[in-house]
């Protein structure tokens, strides 16, 4: 299967954070079963301010 490598920005254009945040937290939410509160947590221990209604979104 081929992946892009490069995310496209007009995809995450209407979205508050960088793509490359946004897929970090989906990622994690994913393929580890977090909660939205455990993603707002790992993500705040990385320096990124996010509330975890901002990762359900």
């Amino acid at each position: 299967m081929n992946r892009p490598s490069v995310v496209e920005s007009d995809s995450f254009a209407a979205y508050r954070f960088p793509p490359e945040v946004i897929l970090l937290a989906v990622r994690w939410y994913l393929r580890r079963g977090l909660s939205y509160r455990d993603a707002e947590e790992l993500l705040t221990g990385r320096g990124i301010e996010v509330d975890h209604v901002a990762v359900y979104r």
